[in-house]
Order: C-alpha cells, then structure tokens, then sequence
C-alpha cells in the first residue's frame, strides 16, 4: 500500500477556496493601500432573497443605533438668513461709543444700539525693565538693593511668557521655530534661532517635575490605556537625517490625564519600565509587546474593538453576509457608548448600560460558531 506524501496529495476544493479566498483578500488590501481612501465606515446593506448567515435576516438597529454617513439638507419653509455668532462673555469688550454728528444736547437718551466685532492684537514684543534703586549705607557700612525677581534663564534675556509661548507654540500649533524667527524678525528684533532653541530646552527642564506629577496620577490610576505611534525624529548623531522614533502615550479615561514617553524602539522596554508596578485593567491593541503584561495577575488585559473591527471592515468584499452580521452588533455597541455620552451618564450607570445591553451581544458574538465558507454562494 502506497503512502501519500504531502506533495502528491491533491488539494481539496475547500482547501483550494480558502486559499483563494486569502488571496483574493490580499489582492483587495493592496489595492486599497495603493490607489484607495482609508475608510473605516459600514453602512447595513439588505437584499431582497439574500442568503445571510444561518439563514436568518440579521437585525438591523433601530432609527438611533443606525450610523448615518449621508447629510441630508433641510427642507427651508421660508428663507433663512444666517444667525450671528455670539462671542464668549470672558472674552474683553473694548467699548467704542460713536456719537450722532447732529448735536444732541436737548435730546433725551432711550437705548444703545450694540454692535459686537471680534478682533485681534497680535503677538508684540516688549521689554520688562527691572530698575532697582541703590542705597549707601551711613558711615560706609555697605550697598542696600532689592533683589532680582526668578528668572527662569539667569542671564537671559527672555522671560517666562515668551518662554512659554515658544513652547505652546512649537509643541501645541506646530510652530517651527525658524517660523518663530521670522515672526520676531517682522518686529524688528533679530534673534537666532539657536537662542531661540536654548529658551525651549530651558522651559523644557523647568517643567520636567510636573510631567513627572502627572506620570504618577496616570500610572496610579486601576484602568489604563496604552498605545504607541511612530514619529520621525531629527538624528542628533547625523545632521541632516531622522530615525524612526516612538511617542508611547499612557492614558487615564478616569481623570482624563495623558502622559507620553518618546522611546528610539518599539519593543517593550519602553512599557516595562513605565507599568512595571501598575495594576488593574490594561487596554491596548493587539500588539505582541503587550503580551507578557496582560499574563500577570495583578493586570486584566482589556481588548481594543475598534482594531478588532478593521479586520471585518477590511473583508467585506470578500466575505459580506458574515461581516454585515458582525458590524451589524458592532454598531450596536457603539450605540450603547453614543448614547452614554450624549447623556453624560456616569460610570455607574455606563455600568448598567452596558449590563443590559452590551453583554448579550458581546455574548452572542462570543458564542457564534464558524460557518464554512462554502456555504455562502
């Protein structure tokens, strides 16, 4: 009696179906990633006489669960005219009063007619100057001066506004600072851009023990989110050239405090080092790095379901009847989470939310078997 090897044996028709299958799977991703839109967005789709999974017509949610991703115009009953605005009442009123050229002395005032404009100043240099009298003694007996306020460089000659506002500048609008340069410059004052950098490393340090406060509020906390992106960082060892670095951001949804590690690598030192001694939830994505921490007993790994749905948005025209049932459950999640924070629910009641109506379907979702493939024709 023969045996069979590998090589000779015939593929089957299931096993010739998957496989093409997977590739015509690829075949779709790649040519999305080369000549589509990144999308991440599903619409529920119903066909007359469709065979869907199991057999049975998949729900689709109510009117509010539904995500709609057409704006309809409203229908104007009459003409509508724009509505005007209204500008914050903590922003600072600078009250011009124009009088009537026709004289007005024997005329009784009735009322105001406001008109509010929003302006501008924009960003001006100034000069702090420090005078501090110098006093002699009686007899010889010495100088009397008062002391120089805290500066945040000794000697320099920028102050703590202007420190800050090159920080917020660069970090927070993305503001270069050979732009910097350039604004300062159309003021008149010529400043290098090397000055400039050393005001920005100066304030930098200055605020390292408050980055590291809010390292230990978010690191205390017993629910943690943590993710990781890359970012292209200029080479201190080679001018002119950038490495492939990585922000790690740790977040507490608790408080709402964020705190971001930059790492040269994407391997675990980076996490090892800042949750070495947390314990509770971890919520990540499903990175491999994050393995080893969600093993630990004193750490419940938490799941991503927006990463778990790209998958199934990325199938969709491959597999259609069982990805609409899938996002179809996915969308009714979200709901559950829209909804609680439209109401500004508290955790409490998120709690109970999510009791009632997430977990059936969380259940369902979990319990719901492989169907083969083939028998979606």
């Amino acid at each position: 009696m023969s045996v069979e090897t590998i090589a000779d044996r015939k593929p089957t028709y299931e096993e010739l179906a998957f496989q093409n299958e997977q590739l015509t799977l690829e075949l779709i991703t790649l040519r999305r990633l080369i000549f589509g839109q990144k999308r991440e967005r599903f619409v529920p789709v119903r066909q007359e006489n469709q065979l869907n999974f199991l057999g049975v017509q998949p729900p689709i949610p109510r009117a509010e669960e539904q995500i709609s991703y057409t704006r309809r115009k409203p229908q104007k009953t009459h003409k509508q005219h724009p509505v005007r605005q209204s500008i914050p009442a903590h922003i600072p009123r600078n009250d011009i009063v124009i009088e009537p050229e026709e004289n007005v002395s024997d005329m009784k005032l009735i009322g105001h007619e406001v008109t509010e404009e929003l302006e501008i100043e924009p960003p001006k240099l100034y000069v702090n100057r420090y005078v501090r009298p110098k006093y002699a003694r009686p007899k010889d007996e010495g100088i009397v001066i008062a002391p120089m306020p805290f500066r945040p460089i000794e000697k320099g000659i920028a102050g703590p506004a202007l420190i800050a506002y090159t920080i917020i500048s660069k970090y927070v609008d993305h503001q270069p600072l050979y732009r910097q340069v350039q604004q300062h410059r159309r003021q008149g004052v010529e400043i290098a851009e090397s000055t400039i950098n050393g005001w920005k490393q100066a304030g930098c340090e200055m605020i390292k023990p408050l980055a590291g406060r809010i390292r230990e509020s978010v690191l205390q906390s017993s629910y943690l989110m943590v993710d990781e992106t890359p970012i292209r960082v200029l080479d201190p060892d080679v001018k002119g050239k950038t490495h492939r670095g990585y922000y790690w951001v740790y977040y507490d949804p608790l408080s709402g405090q964020v705190f971001f590690d930059y790492q040269r690598g994407h391997g675990r030192d980076g996490p090892r080092k800042q949750i070495k001694n947390f314990t509770g939830f971890l919520q990540t994505d499903g990175y491999s790095v994050y393995d080893e921490f969600a093993l630990r007993k004193e750490i419940t790994g938490v799941g991503c379901m927006a990463h778990a749905r790209r998958y199934f948005i990325e199938a969709q025209l491959v597999d259609p009847d069982r990805v609409q049932w899938m996002l179809l459950r996915l969308q009714q999640l979200y709901a559950v989470e829209r909804s609680a924070r439209e109401n500004q629910l508290s955790h409490e009641e998120r709690f109970e939310e999510r009791k009632k109506i997430s977990a059936p379907v969380m259940k369902e979702i979990k319990n719901k078997r492989t169907i083969p493939f083939h028998l979606f024709k």
